[in-house]
């Protein structure tokens, strides 16, 4: 169970360091493409932390369970 919330933890930190460097990337162009990419971004940003969470959740309450 600890080994699972460190690979999911350090999945989570390189995903958000991804999506900042794509953020900041994105926010630097000038297409419209561009911004459709920076707008996922920022989504990506805030979404991927909250599944990261209900994840961790989920493992802990089945670990409960048994």
């Amino acid at each position: 169970m600890e080994k699972f919330k460190r690979i999911t933890a350090l999945v989570g930190v390189v995903l958000l360091l991804l999506l900042y460097l794509g953020t900041f990337i994105f926010s630097l162009m000038g297409s419209e493409s561009a911004h459709m990419m920076f707008r996922a971004c920022i989504a990506g940003t805030i979404l991927i932390p909250v599944v990261l969470y209900a994840m961790m959740m989920v493992a802990k309450h089945l670990k409960n369970r048994r």
